[in-house]
C-alpha cells in the first residue's frame, strides 16, 4: 500500500496533545480513510434478529459501501456488496424484507441469497452459454463474525479475527448484548433503525462517544427538565454516587469507554422507574445479576467507542450507534435500540418511549450533541481556522495501568474520574489508533505482538458456547 496522499504524522501530535483540523475537513484525508481504515477494520453490520428466517435481508452499510446482510436458504448468514457484477446497479433497493433472489433492475441479472449468479437474460442467445457464472457472484466480505446476535464484517482477509480485534474490550460490548439479569446474549433489536444525516465529519461523534465527560454543560436543559426514564432526572444517581467512574482506553486496539465500578457490597435499589411493573422487572433483574458473579456483574456501562465508528450506550437508553461516513463533511447516523428479548411487553413499550425521547434526531440529548458537532465542523473549514489545531491536553501523563479497586481489576490505561473529574485520554487513544491505521501498511504493524507471541484470545466458536 502506498504512502497516504493527504496524511502526514505531524497532523496528530500526541506528545503535545495537538491535532490538526485538517483530519476533519480535508477531502484527500477522508478519501484515504476509506482505504486504510474502513476497508481494513471490523465494522458493525446488523443483528441476527433482523434476518430471523431464510431469505430475510437487511440493507446495511460498511463505510461508504451499501451491503446486504441476509440469511440464505440453508440458514447461513452472509454480507454482500450491494452492487451488480454486470454494471454496478444496486441489486437490492429495499431496506429489508424476504426474497428468493436479488434481481438487478438494470439488466436483470439475478443472484441467490447465497450470492451465486443464478440468472442471466439471454444467456444462450447473447452469451452463447459461454459466460462463466461462477465467476460473477455477488462480492462477499472477506470475514464475518456473528457474536451474541450482532453481525460484524471485514473486507480484509488478513485482518485478525473479530474477538482478537476487540480484545479485552469485549466485556464492555457484553454489557449491551447480555441480559439485564446477567444471562449471556439476551439482547434483541427493538423496532427498526433510526437513521439521519448530520453535516459534520464522522470523527466528531466518534470522539464524543469515546468518553467526553467534559461537555455536560451542553445537556444542562435535559437535566433541568428531568428527561430520565423516571421523569425525575437520572434514575441511577445512587449507583453512580457509590461507584468509581473511570475512563478506560485500550491503546493496542483503539477502543475506549466510560465505565462505573460498583463496590463489592453494593445492593441494587428497589425501584428504577415510576411504573411499578417496570420497577419490579428491573429490581428482579438486578438481584439475578448479583447472583451471577463475573467480571461484569459490578460494572455499569456508559458511552464508549469500538474503533473506528461504533458507539456503545449499554445502560438506558441501551443502544449501538454507527457513524457512517458520507463525505468529509457529512455523516449518516444509524442507531440500533436493544431490550432483553424476554422482557414483558409493558417494559419494552416503556423503554421504547424513553429511548426515542432521549436519543435519535428527536431525542433531547442527541439534539444537543448534533448542534455542537455541526457548528464545530463548519467553524473549522475556513482558511484561517485550519491553521489552528485542536487541543487534547487534559490529563496527559496521568492515566495508570493495572488499575484495581475493591478487588476488581481493569485493563488498559485508566483514569479515575472521581479524582480527575475529566480527561481526554479516550480521545487521544482514538486518534492514536487512527494515526496508526493511516500510516501502517500491514496488520503486523498494527498488531506487532502477533509476530512474536500469541495472545490468549478465545476463538469465536469458544465465545459462542
Amino acid at each position: 500500500m502506498n504512502a497516504t496522499r493527504g496524511f502526514h504524522p505531524g497532523l496528530v501530535d500526541l506528545a503535545t496533545g495537538r491535532i490538526s483540523r485538517e483530519i476533519f475537513v480535508n477531502d484527500d484525508i477522508y478519501a484515504e480513510e476509506q482505504e486504510r481504515i474502513f476497508a481494513r477494520s471490523w465494522l458493525f453490520v446488523g443483528h441476527e434478529s433482523q434476518i430471523a428466517k431464510p431469505g430475510d435481508f437487511f440493507v446495511s452499510r460498511m463505510g461508504e459501501e451499501s451491503v446486504i446482510l441476509c440469511r440464505d436458504r440453508g440458514g447461513a448468514v452472509h454480507v454482500f456488496l450491494n452492487s451488480c457484477r454486470h454494471r454496478g446497479m444496486k441489486v437490492c433497493r429495499y431496506d429489508d424484507g424476504n426474497t428468493a433472489v436479488f434481481t438487478c433492475p438494470y439488466h436483470g441479472w439475478s443472484y441467490g441469497t447465497d450470492g451465486a449468479l443464478v440468472g442471466v437474460p439471454f444467456f444462450r442467445e447473447a452469451y452463447h452459454s459461454e459466460l462463466d457464472k461462477s465467476k460473477f457472484g455477488l462480492v462477499e466480505v472477506a470475514q464475518l463474525c456473528c457474536y451474541k446476535g450482532t453481525v460484524w464484517a471485514n473486507w480484509d482477509a488478513s485482518a485478525p479475527p473479530f474477538l482478537e480485534y476487540l480484545g479485552e474490550f469485549r466485556r464492555f460490548l457484553d454489557l449491551i448484548l447480555d441480559g439485564w439479569d446477567g444471562r449471556e446474549g439476551q439482547a434483541e433489536l427493538l423496532g427498526g433503525v433510526q437513521k439521519w444525516i448530520i453535516p459534520c465529519n464522522w470523527k466528531f461523534p466518534a470522539e464524543n462517544f469515546s468518553g467526553d465527560t467534559y461537555h455536560n454543560i451542553s445537556h444542562r436543559s435535559v437535566d433541568l427538565v428531568g428527561a430520565g426514564p423516571s421523569g425525575h432526572s437520572r434514575r441511577d444517581y445512587n449507583e453512580f454516587n457509590t461507584s468509581r467512574k473511570l475512563h478506560v482506553a485500550l491503546p493496542d486496539r483503539g477502543h475506549q469507554t466510560i465505565t462505573y465500578m460498583l463496590p463489592k457490597d453494593h445492593q441494587p435499589q428497589a425501584a428504577y422507574q415510576n411504573s411499578p411493573e417496570v420497577a419490579e422487572y428491573f429490581r428482579h433483574c438486578e438481584e439475578e445479576r448479583r447472583r451471577r458473579p463475573n467480571a461484569n456483574s459490578r460494572l455499569l456501562g456508559a458511552p464508549g467507542e469500538i474503533f473506528p465508528n461504533v458507539a456503545l450506550l449499554p445502560r438506558q437508553p441501551r443502544t449501538l450507534a454507527v457513524w457512517h461516513p458520507k463525505s468529509a463533511h457529512e455523516t449518516e447516523v444509524w442507531r440500533f435500540f436493544f431490550v432483553d428479548r424476554d422482557a414483558p411487553k409493558q417494559v419494552k413499550n416503556f423503554l421504547r418511549d424513553y429511548y426515542i425521547r432521549y436519543s435519535g434526531p428527536a431525542g433531547m440529548t442527541e439534539q444537543d450533541d448534533m448542534e455542537n458537532w455541526n457548528y464545530a465542523h463548519a467553524a473549522s473549514r475556513g482558511t484561517i481556522a485550519r491553521r489552528y489545531p485542536y487541543t487534547y491536553e487534559m490529563g496527559m501523563g496521568h492515566a495508570v495501568e493495572n488499575y484495581e479497586w475493591d478487588g476488581l481489576e481493569m485493563p488498559g490505561r485508566v483514569v479515575d474520574l472521581s479524582k480527575a473529574q475529566a480527561s481526554e485520554e479516550p480521545m487521544r487513544n482514538l486518534y492514536r489508533r487512527w494515526a496508526q491505521f493511516m500510516q501502517a501498511n500491514s496488520w503486523d504493524e498494527l498488531m506487532p505482538w502477533r509476530r512474536t507471541a500469541s495472545r490468549e484470545v478465545p476463538t469465536e466458536a469458544q465465545a459462542a458456547k
